[in-house]
C-alpha cells in the first residue's frame, strides 16, 4: 500500500514539473509596451533587462517588478531609456539543446508508458518481480521452503489409511536410493479424492513437513488466463523451477478446474483449458523425465477427470480421504482441542459419537464454536455445555429466539414437529430422535433431529419407506388439527424430499417390484433435481416415463397413508409432545421416551444436570441446506 503510494506521489511530482516548464511563472506585473514607454518617460523605471523581445525591470518608487514584450524592433528605445537615467543590463536569450528539447516533447508520453505497464504488472501477478510487467506465463505456484512448513502426519487425523498410503512418499523422498536399488519407482502423481473438508490440502502440507522437502502449492484455476497459451506456459514453468528444487512436492488444489475431460460439453470443450491439460500430462510423463518431483492433486470430483490424468505414469495412485469413522473423530477432536482450555467434564469420544457424518472442517469449526460460546459467557475454560450448544447450532443452526410468532402459529409448528417426531420414532429402521424444538433456527421455523445409533453406509428398503413416511408426519399432523383447507406451506421441504427419495427408489436404486433393477435416471451432474434426485433418461419411451411416474406415485400415496393410520392410532401422543413443546419449546430423547410410555414428560434437564448426553446420539446426521424451510440432515434428520 505504501509502495503503491510512493509511486503515485512521484508520478504527480514529474507532471507537475512538465507542467511548469511548458507554463513558467511569471516574474513581475505584466504591462503593455505603451504604459511602459509612459513610465519610462516619466522617469518611474529604475533599471531593466532585456533578452530578446523580452523585456523586465523594477519601478523606482515602489520596487515593484513589471515584465513587458517589444512588440517589433524599436531604435529608439535604447536613446529613450538613457535620456530617462534608466539602468539598461542585456541577456542572451535562452537556447535549449536538441536532446533537452527532445526529452521535454516526450516526457509525457514516457509517463504514461510507464503508469501503463505498472498497471499491466499489477493484474498480470508480475509485482513479485519474476519476469518483469508482461510475465504472463510465469508460474503463481507458491514456494514453502522446508522450514516453513510445520505440519507433521501428528496434525492429521481421523484418516489412516490414507497416511498409510502416502508414507512411502516420504520414505522415497528422504532416502530414494532405498527403492531404486530394487528397480522400484515411486508413483509420479498422487490423487486425493473426497468430500470437501476431509483433509486433502492438510495431508499434503504433512507429507512435506515430514519429508522436509520444498513445497509448491498453485490451485487449477490459477493456470487458465484469458490469453491463449499462458496456462500451458504457466505450467512448464512451474516444472522448471520444481527441476530446481527437486526433491520437491507440487500441489494442485481443485485440479478438475483444469483436469476435466477434454470434447464433453458444447463445442468440444474450452481450448485454452485442454492446451493446458495437454501440458500438464506432458511433464507428468512425457520424453522428458523429471526425476524427485512428486505431483500431489485434490479434488471432489474424480470422476469428471480425463482418463489421462489417472493412468499409469501419472496420477497412478488414488488416496480417498474420507468423512472420518467413530474413532477418527475423536482423534480429530483431540487435535483441535489441544489449543483450547478444556473442562474437565468434556469427554471426546461421547462427542465422537454425538457428530458422525462431520468432516475434519466440522470438526474443528465445533470446537471453535464451543469456545465462543464460553467466551461470550466469560468462562475460563470449554465445557460439555458449550460443546452441545455448538453441537445444535451446527446441526439445525442459530437460535432465534428474539423473532416473534403468533400463538396460533407456534401451536401449528408444535403439531408439525409432533407428527415428524412420532412418525420416526414408529416406523422401522428409522433413527432414534434426539431433539425436538419448536425455537426457530436459521430459516426454520422448529426443528425435528434424529441421530443414528451406528455409523451408516447404506440404507434398506424398509429404512428408505420409513423415512418417506416420517417425512409426511408433519403435514399429516397439521391436516389432523387443523383441517386440509388449514395446511400450511410448512412442508414444501418435506415434500420435495420425499419425492426425491421416490424417484431414486424406483429409477436408480432398482427397488420397484414393477420396474426390476434397471436404471431410468441420468447422471447425477445431468439431473434436473440436483445430487438427491435423478433425471429422467433421454432415450426412455413414453410408456416407460407413465410407468415410472406411477410407481412414484403409488409409493408416496402408500407412505402417506401408512404415516396416516400412525398418527390417527398415537392421537393422544401427538397432543401430549404438543403440548410439552409449548411448555418447554425443546424437548428430548428422554422426554420423548416419556410421551411415548403414555407419561407426562420430565422436565429438561441440561448436560451439566444429568452428565451425560441424550440418548444413543451415535451419529448425527445433516442433508444440503435448502431455500425452503427445512435444512438440517441425513435423510433422517428434518427441520420444518
Amino acid at each position: 500500500m505504501a509502495k503503491n503510494f510512493i509511486l503515485w506521489v512521484v508520478i504527480a511530482a514529474v507532471l507537475m514539473m512538465v507542467f511548469q516548464s511548458f507554463n513558467p511563472t511569471t516574474r513581475g506585473t505584466e504591462l503593455s509596451y505603451s504604459d511602459f514607454m509612459k513610465a519610462v518617460q516619466n522617469g518611474q523605471v529604475q533599471s531593466v533587462t532585456i533578452s530578446g523581445q523580452s523585456i523586465t525591470g523594477k519601478q523606482k518608487s515602489t520596487d515593484q517588478r513589471f515584465e513587458t514584450v517589444l512588440p517589433a524592433f524599436d531604435d529608439k528605445l535604447m536613446d529613450t531609456l538613457l535620456a530617462n537615467n534608466v539602468d539598461v543590463v542585456g541577456e542572451k536569450p535562452e537556447k535549449q539543446g536538441f536532446l533537452s528539447q527532445l526529452l521535454l516533447a516526450s516526457l509525457p508520453i514516457l509517463i504514461i508508458i510507464a503508469v501503463f505497464m505498472i498497471f499491466m504488472r499489477q493484474m498480470q501477478g508480475g509485482g513479485s518481480g519474476r519476469g518483469g510487467p508482461m510475465a504472463f506465463g510465469k508460474s503463481k505456484a507458491k514456494l514453502l521452503s522446508e522450514d516453513q512448513i510445520k505440519t507433521t502426519f501428528d496434525d492429521v487425523a481421523g484418516c489412516d489409511e490414507a497416511k498409510e498410503d502416502v508414507k512411502e512418499l516420504v520414505e522415497f523422498l528422504r532416502d530414494p536410493g532405498k527403492y531404486q536399488r530394487l528397480g522400484g519407482r515411486i508413483p509420479r502423481g498422487v490423487l486425493m479424492a473426497g468430500q470437501p473438508g476431509t483433509g486433502k490440502t492438510l495431508l499434503a502440507k504433512a507429507i512435506a513437513g515430514e519429508a522436509r522437502v520444498p513445497f509448491f502449492s498453485i490451485s487449477g484455476s490459477d493456470f487458465v488466463e484469458m490469453f491463449v497459451g499462458v496456462g500451458a506456459s504457466r505450467v512448464r514453468d512451474m516444472f522448471e523451477q520444481a527441476k530446481k528444487q527437486a526433491p520437491c512436492i507440487i500441489f494442485i488444489d481443485e485440479i478438475d478446474a483444469v483436469g476435466r475431460s477434454r470434447g464433453v460439453g458444447m463445442g468440444g470443450g474450452n481450448d485454452e483449458r485442454e492446451q493446458t491439460l495437454n501440458q500438464l500430462l506432458v511433464e507428468m510423463d512425457g520424453f522428458e523425465v523429471n526425476d524427485g518431483i512428486i505431483v500431489i492433486a485434490a479434488t471432489n470430483r474424480p470422476d469428471v477427470l480425463d482418463p489421462a490424468l489417472l493412468r499409469p505414469g501419472r496420477f497412478d495412485r488414488q488416496v480417498v480421504v474420507g468423512l472420518p469413522d467413530i474413532r477418527g473423530r475423536e482423534q480429530i477432536l483431540k487435535v483441535h482441542m489441544r489449543k483450547v482450555p478444556i473442562g474437565d467434564d468434556v469427554n471426546a469420544s461421547v462427542l465422537a459419537r454425538g457428530t458422525p457424518g462431520f468432516s475434519g472442517a466440522d470438526l474443528a469449526n465445533l470446537v471453535n464454536e464451543a469456545s465462543l460460546f464460553a467466551a461470550r459467557a466469560n468462562r475460563n475454560t470449554v465445557g460439555m455445555e458449550e460443546f452441545e450448544q455448538a453441537k445444535d447450532k451446527i446441526l439445525m443452526g442459530a437460535e432465534r429466539k428474539t423473532m416473534v410468532m403468533s400463538e396460533k402459529e407456534k401451536t401449528n409448528t408444535a403439531y408439525h414437529e409432533a407428527g415428524h417426531a412420532i412418525v420416526g420414532r414408529i416406523v422401522p429402521e428409522h433413527d432414534p430422535v434426539y431433539k425436538v424444538s419448536i425455537i426457530p433456527r436459521g430459516r426454520a421455523l422448529g426443528v425435528t433431529m434424529f441421530l443414528p445409533e451406528e455409523d451408516r453406509h447404506s440404507i434398506s428398503k424398509r429404512g428408505i419407506e420409513s423415512n418417506i413416511c416420517s417425512l409426511y408426519g408433519g403435514r399429516i399432523a397439521e391436516e389432523m388439527t387443523l383441517g386440509k383447507d388449514g395446511v400450511t406451506t410448512g412442508a414444501s421441504n418435506d415434500i420435495e424430499r420425499a419425492t426425491k427419495y421416490a424417484r431414486n427408489y424406483v429409477t436408480k436404486w432398482g427397488l420397484s417390484d414393477k420396474l426390476g433393477a434397471q436404471l431410468y435416471s441420468e447422471d447425477e451432474q445431468n439431473s434436473y433435481l440436483g445430487s438427491a434426485g435423478g433425471g429422467q433418461m433421454s432415450h426412455l419411451s413414453d410408456e416407460t416415463a407413465r410407468v415410472i411416474d406411477a410407481e412414484v406415485r403409488h409409493l408416496l400415496d402408500t407412505c402417506y397413508q401408512r404415516s396416516v393410520k400412525i398418527l390417527e392410532e398415537n392421537r393422544e401422543k401427538l397432543e401430549m409432545m404438543k403440548d410439552a413443546l409449548m411448555e418447554y419449546e425443546t424437548i428430548d430423547a428422554d422426554q420423548i421416551d416419556d410421551i411415548m410410555e403414555g407419561r407426562k414428560p420430565r422436565p429438561p434437564k441440561s448436560w451439566t444436570d444429568t452428565g451425560s448426553g441424550p440418548s444413543a446420539p451415535a451419529e448425527a446426521s445433516r442433508d444440503m441446506a435448502k431455500d425452503d424451510d427445512d435444512s438440517v440432515g441425513d435423510p433422517a434428520s428434518e427441520q420444518s
